[in-house]
């Protein structure tokens, strides 16, 4: 068995928090000395644990993706990994050449031109200067700052930092990539080309990248193995797919249900729900899997033909998808009695592209008004998990379309 490119045992790194709450060197003298100034009191001595004996292993070429929610510790472990900061406990053996993209500006020197960022980061990789000018025009033409090369980087956009920040990265000598949130600044197609560029480097030159991302649909098309990071520990190893479940899974906290108040009028709507087909993943819904939405009706009286519309509502405030139900008094029309009553919906899988959404419900007698409507009652999201969102990507549309199709040969 090959020897791992990258072997880390133990990894744990903690702060003190607030032992140095101290402005001046003066205050810090007279806390030190014991001086009863009251500063003692400031200083309250907590010891915080941004990572946890977290110990895993890469091979020579692999792509990892590595996720899970902010305050995780995923950044500090890519600062452990960089050399950035030392752990408290635990060791972490990485052979090879280290390239880092940690966030906007890293690396950099503000007052330095980009051909000057350029030739700096390779010197620090400890590139040779031919080398560097070997790579120059590549790493320009990627990073589209050709008119910026002679200004200074602190007059670079975030975007610009970014850019060039990737393309330094990406394209010196660097057997290691490590990449942290890449893809939350910048365009769609730059994005596009990190992602192809990252992979590139992976299958034809052997090299490894450490992927850090909140984008769940780019770590499962990117990556062969994805860590789960929580709360500073490792939480799972494993296919991307199934890091992604285990990640949704503890983030969601049962099915999202909202209790509406008594309806002012003869009948009304008393809740809506969203229910998951696994009770796990609450309102972080698997775009491959069927989920129903579920509401209670209230009638303090018999009503003629009553209907329910139910309308899903993307981030933009556009209608994606409209449902009636049918006459709720059933097939042959007439009054519904009195009473409470549950009415469910199934939405297929593969029907909503990834995103956020939200339920605009409303209780009416066609072609009356309604009467009682609510707009934005809930929320959900559907992950970017299917595979068909994974091939059609930001440019899926507002609904997916995984219907049969049926092919037949016919005469030239």
């Amino acid at each position: 068995m090959s020897t791992p490119i990258i072997e880390v045992r133990g990894l744990s790194k903690h702060y003190e928090l607030g032992r140095w709450s101290f402005r001046t060197l003066q205050e810090d003298i007279r806390r030190l000395f014991g001086a009863s100034s009251g500063y003692e009191k400031i200083g309250v001595q907590r010891r915080f644990w941004a990572l946890e004996d977290v110990s895993f292993d890469v091979a020579k070429g692999e792509v990892l993706g590595i996720i899970g929610h902010n305050g995780a510790g995923k950044s500090t472990l890519c600062k452990l990994l960089s050399r950035i900061t030392e752990p408290s406990v635990g060791e972490a053996i990485l052979r090879g050449r280290t390239a880092s993209l940690l966030e906007v500006g890293t690396g950099f020197h503000p007052d330095l031109t980009g051909r000057e960022n350029i030739f700096l980061n390779g010197t620090i990789l400890g590139m040779r200067r031919a080398e560097i000018r070997a790579q120059f025009d590549e790493i320009v033409a990627f990073a589209e700052v050709e008119k910026f090369l002679d200004t200074p980087a602190r007059r670079y956009s975030s975007g610009m930092q970014v850019r060039l920040a990737f393309a330094v990265a990406a394209h010196l000598r660097a057997e290691i990539l490590i990449a942290d949130e890449v893809l939350a600044v910048g365009d769609l197609e730059f994005q596009k080309k990190c992602i192809g560029k990252m992979k590139s480097v992976a299958e034809k030159e052997g090299r490894t990248v450490l992927f850090v991302s909140h984008n769940l649909g780019a770590v499962q098309g990117l990556c062969g193995r994805a860590i789960l990071i929580d709360r500073g520990r490792l939480a799972f190893d494993g296919r991307p797919e199934e890091t992604i479940r285990h990640y949704v899974k503890a983030r969601s906290e049962g099915s999202a249900r909202v209790d509406l108040p008594p309806p002012e009028g003869p009948a009304g709507l008393r809740a809506i729900e969203v229910v998951p087909e696994d009770p796990e993943f609450g309102i972080d819904l698997p775009g491959e899997s069927p989920f129903r939405l579920r509401m209670v009706s209230e009638f303090s009286e018999p009503l003629r033909g009553p209907r329910l519309d139910l309308s899903i509502v993307n981030h933009l405030g556009q209608r994606v998808l409209t449902l009636r139900s049918p006459d709720l008094a059933g097939e042959g029309g007439g009054d519904l009695a009195a009473g409470r009553y549950e009415h469910e919906v199934e939405i297929p899988g593969n029907l909503l592209a990834p995103g956020e959404y939200t339920v605009d419900a409303a209780l009416h007698q066609p072609p009356a008004p309604p009467i009682d409507q609510h707009r934005h009652a809930l929320s959900f999201r559907i992950l970017p998990t299917s595979p068909l969102a994974q091939l059609l990507g930001k440019d899926a549309g507002l609904i997916l379309g995984d219907y049969p199709w049926k092919e037949r040969a016919v005469a030239a």
